[in-house]
């Protein structure tokens, strides 16, 4: 297997946790990851897998990665597992006993693909595994929820079976999320997958997603005789995501258990476990299968998901744990800030197309109504975006935008006026020179007596000062553009045609011998 491709990325950790339990944000990694120019303005999948610790989260992950880069990136209909003898490489992972991924880790190469027609990047996260020794419940349900808020496709690692412990942490785990999420339409969240690692019982519900879906309908139902607490416990769960599957993995193997040199090599692992490897993993992962991530109804570009981070960041990080209408808060806030950056960037993108730095000079009139013609479009957009918080949030952050536009519009104007006077020196320059060229030659024309030599000379003069005139009055005044264009196109390969000969020339002579030179 092509590995080039996936060795490209490597696992970036986006929260860190600190001594006082509390968590940092690697805001430089995150800008840059979601920032790219070939991602930022494609929507996003994220999947994320959580659960306790020393569980093979990571070790999982890199199996999605590898099919990732077989699908997106070699493009081959191929078994995408790969050689046997390949060690699994990608998000960092380890045997042991000991926990090993720490905080929030993404895989810093997204894997790009189009939906529908819309443009999409895949991104896969690490979390830290909770019920180690060293977290608190606070640690737990902080970087818990922060996966489930940030992903599209959470899915949830349970060890053998899927037990009451389980659904209780993951009800306190998706508390959060939920009550913050509550007055918004639709459920919170988008798809939860519990992944049930070393599946013992075949001989009751067979492996894969058929099994898993006869066993989570028996732990989820509702029956009469259930206590209220764990009938509210179920029903919590469903509320939370809109779709709910499971997935029954059998053992990966004694030698995936039992040896400490074990590097992840297919040859290694159960067959029953690859058999199932190429069941789960195309089933989350393949074009048609994959989830956008959704807040509040909305499709998430990657460059909204820093908005997100840093929103939900700022109120995790206190000493407690945020009350779920702070989070709500938090998230009507990201999600204004989303709708007002896209709306900016309209405002950008049309006052680019009309007076960018390529432009020529455009007349104030005209440049003032391309500036209201580009602010209403960036605030019909603005408006258009179903937002939260409700009209005062919305009215603050719509000000906001007008002020930032203004703001904007004071640049491209003095950019502008800054063409209209500073402009005057490559065109000008070439054309004043074909004037002189022209009057030198007839001037010589004359005195020798070459008449052809002076009308050549009359026509270059004339025509370079006519020239000249046009390019001037579409300078000052902002008319005949498309002229002026192609006055300073004509003249910029006339000057790169005259440097190509002078270069050629002081070459040649550089390069000729000493002695054919005193030769001649």
């Amino acid at each position: 297997m092509n590995m080039a491709a996936l060795e490209s990325g490597r696992g970036v950790r986006l929260l860190n946790p600190e001594e006082d339990h509390t968590f940092s944000l690697d805001e430089d990694s995150m800008n840059q990851i979601f920032g790219r120019d070939d991602v930022k303005d494609r929507y996003v999948v994220v999947l994320s897998v959580a659960g306790a610790f020393r569980k093979g989260k990571s070790f999982i992950l890199n199996f999605f990665l590898r099919y990732l880069n077989h699908k997106y990136n070699l493009k081959d209909n191929g078994d995408w597992l790969g050689d046997e003898k390949v060690p699994l490489k990608g998000f960092s992972w380890r045997g042991g006993s000991e926990r090993h991924t720490t905080g929030l880790v993404l895989w810093s190469q997204p894997f790009l693909t189009t939906i529908n027609g819309d443009k999409v990047a895949i991104f896969l996260m690490d979390t830290q595994g909770t019920f180690d020794s060293s977290s608190t419940v606070k640690d737990n349900a902080t970087v818990f929820a922060l996966s489930t808020m940030l992903s599209s496709v959470q899915i949830y690692n349970v060890s053998q079976n899927i037990e009451e412990d389980d659904l209780q942490h993951l009800q306190l785990f998706t508390d959060y999320g939920r009550l913050a999420l509550e007055n918004t339409s639709g459920k919170p969240f988008q798809k939860l997958e519990l992944l049930v690692r070393d599946w013992n019982y075949a001989y009751e519900y067979p492996y894969g997603a058929g099994g898993g879906a006869q066993l989570l309908e028996k732990r989820l139902q509702l029956q009469n005789n259930q206590h209220e607490e764990l009938q509210s416990l179920r029903r919590h769960i469903k509320e939370c995501f809109e779709e709910i599957g499971c997935f029954l993995m059998p053992h990966p193997g004694l030698i995936v258990a039992t040896d400490p040199q074990f590097t992840g090599t297919l040859a290694d692992i159960s067959s029953e476990f690859k058999t199932s490897l190429r069941e789960l993993v195309p089933m989350l992962l393949a074009p048609d299968n994959l989830i956008c991530k959704k807040i509040a109804g909305q499709l998430l570009k990657a460059k909204d998901m820093v908005h997100y981070f840093k929103a939900y960041m700022t109120v995790f990080n206190g000493s407690d744990l945020p009350e779920p209408k702070t989070i709500l808060a938090a998230t009507a806030e990201a999600n204004n800030l989303s709708a007002l950056s896209e709306s900016r960037d309209v405002y950008e993108y049309l006052m680019e197309e009309v007076v960018g730095g390529s432009k020529p000079y455009l007349d104030q009139n005209s440049l003032e109504q391309q500036h209201e013609r580009a602010k209403n479009k960036a605030l019909h957009a603005f408006q258009a975006k179903r937002k939260m918080g409700g009209t005062d949030l919305e009215s603050t952050y719509q000000d906001r935008l007008v002020k930032e536009i203004d703001e904007q519009y004071v640049q491209y104007r003095a950019n502008n006026d800054a063409k209209k006077l500073l402009n005057f020196t490559g065109t000008p320059m070439i054309l004043g020179s074909l004037v002189l060229l022209g009057l030198l030659l007839s001037f010589v024309g004359d005195n020798l007596g070459i008449r052809i030599l002076v009308v050549i000379g009359q026509i270059i003069a004339v025509g370079a000062i006519l020239t000249l005139g046009v390019w001037i009055y579409s300078r000052i005044t902002g008319e005949m553009r498309e002229i002026g264009v192609t006055i300073d196109r004509i003249m910029d390969e006339v000057r790169n045609v005259v440097m190509m000969k002078a270069v050629s020339s002081a070459t040649q002579e550089l390069t000729t011998p000493l002695a054919d030179k005193k030769d001649s």
